[in-house]
């Protein structure tokens, strides 16, 4: 396990390059079939080339425009998606990018949670009440990760607040004003690389990094 997952307890998730973690940790690009080489996926190398536990490096996957990835909810979480939760990745987003990485939707098409990458990172959360307001969307303006390089993030939501760790050595908290015992809505859809309707598609690679 690498010092950067050990230092936000997340050592467990270290062969994960998106998931969310929670009592029943989900690896979303398994759960995406990354493995089966989709349309608008391809291999490449990952973040780390060289660890001392393996052979080579990890592997990576490369997400073109014309990627179309999303599975039903419930394929990752089939019972009750869990009110207070963390979501890890290890990304190289496109240099200059703004778009989301991933998406959940619940039965009506509303979105429910999701994550912008880029240049100012976005974490869209509205629970089963509407809350919080999109004007009141946890916007990180001080984290760049849109700058072409390799970024671990991690984003915790527990009660009342959203932290973002990245690369171990920036951790911003914001206030996420959602309801008492707020839920998410497993019988959507969640999508991966965008979201319903945008135009703008999140390119680049996803580090699996298997070891």
């Amino acid at each position: 396990v690498s010092a950067c997952w050990q230092c936000n307890r997340l050592t467990r998730m270290k062969d994960y390059s998106l998931s969310l973690l929670t009592s029943e940790p989900v690896d979303v690009l398994k759960a995406l079939e990354f493995h089966n080489s989709p349309e608008g996926v391809s291999r490449t190398a990952g973040f780390c080339t060289n660890r001392r536990d393996s052979k080579g490096s990890d592997v990576a996957y490369r997400v073109s425009k014309n990627a179309q990835l999303s599975a039903p909810t419930k394929q990752l979480y089939p019972g009750d998606f869990p009110e207070d939760f963390s979501i890890l990745l290890t990304v190289k987003p496109k240099k200059g990018i703004q778009s989301f990485l991933l998406s959940i939707y619940n039965e009506q098409g509303i979105q429910q949670v999701g994550v912008e990458v880029g240049r100012s990172p976005v974490f869209l959360y509205e629970d089963q009440h509407g809350k919080p307001t999109p004007e009141d969307y946890p916007l990180f303006r001080t984290v760049n990760i849109a700058d072409g390089k390799w970024h671990r993030v991690a984003i915790s939501v527990e009660k009342k607040t959203v932290t973002m760790i990245v690369d171990c050595k920036k951790k911003t908290t914001k206030p996420l004003e959602r309801s008492d015992q707020a839920t998410v809505d497993t019988n959507g859809i969640a999508v991966f690389g965008t979201r319903i309707l945008d135009e703008e598609v999140f390119e680049r690679a996803y580090d699996s990094c298997s070891s």
